[in-house]
């Protein structure tokens, strides 16, 4: 009978592991997960880090673990409920609280945002003090979890450098009039992000209004925003392109 072990055996080869390109300092480090390199089957084949998704838990695990020796510390995964909740990602080990982004000064632990579309934003200060990891799907980028996620890193704003992970890109992120509304009544500029393709419906550009969002907070160091998961169906799990499917992991910490 075939095992888990066997199955990582099978996993595609490649490039299964992106990282931040990007000037953060040298103890800052960086660990973006594709879809590849793990040992799950199926609709989850093979990288996937979500074990809320009906995936074969043992294979999650051990995924999970294929990761951690990848950043060869602890991960914080959080119950990311869309919300605009930040914790410190050292009390967050082991017990996964309802949040969607954590922090760290510890040097003891890596920051985690698990997506399959929704947006990971991944912060460091110019210093290499603290870093933090942000899930920013459009509720939580409405609400405010990147404000959030700014303000309990506790540096100046000029200070902070951002990166944006592989997420929906704009030629695929289609909404309704609820997402428009949302963010151009709290932020007038945000029109420029969306693309009326009639219908009430439009193409929203993800990227930019998470540009927008950190320049209004002063953070003007911001990066990447060049990938799309939906289009880029052999690199990235995509919920919005296949429903049923797995998740993957972006990563931030600091090296002692």
């Amino acid at each position: 009978m075939k095992t888990i072990t066997d199955t990582l055996n099978l996993a595609p080869q490649g490039k299964n592991f992106l990282t931040a390109d990007w000037p953060a300092p040298a103890n800052v480090k960086t660990l973006i997960t594709t879809r590849n390199g793990g040992v799950s089957e199926g609709v989850y084949r093979s990288l996937n880090v979500g074990s809320h998704v009906g995936d074969n838990l043992e294979a999650v695990l051990r995924n999970r673990e294929i990761v951690q020796e990848q950043v060869g510390l602890p991960v914080a995964y959080l119950n990311q409920i869309h919300s605009t909740i930040v914790v410190n990602a050292a009390e967050a080990l082991g017990n996964s609280p309802d949040a969607d982004a954590s922090v760290d000064t510890t040097g003891t632990i890596a920051c985690a945002s698990m997506t399959a579309d929704c947006l990971p934003v991944l912060f460091c200060d110019k210093a290499g003090t603290v870093v933090a990891a942000a899930h920013a799907g459009w509720r939580g980028l409405a609400g405010g979890v990147l404000q959030n996620t700014i303000a309990a890193m506790n540096v100046e704003p000029l200070e902070i450098m951002a990166y944006l992970a592989p997420a929906i890109g704009p030629d695929a992120f289609e909404v309704g009039q609820d997402v428009f509304d949302a963010f151009c009544t709290l932020m007038p500029e945000a029109v420029d992000a969306f693309k009326d393709i009639g219908g009430g419906k439009y193409l929203a550009d993800i990227y930019a209004l998470a540009r927008m969002v950190l320049h209004r907070e002063g953070v003007n160091m911001i990066y990447g925003g060049t990938h799309c998961t939906v289009l880029e169906r052999d690199t990235f799990f995509s919920y919005r392109r296949d429903g049923q499917t797995g998740r993957m992991v972006s990563l931030i910490w600091l090296e002692k």
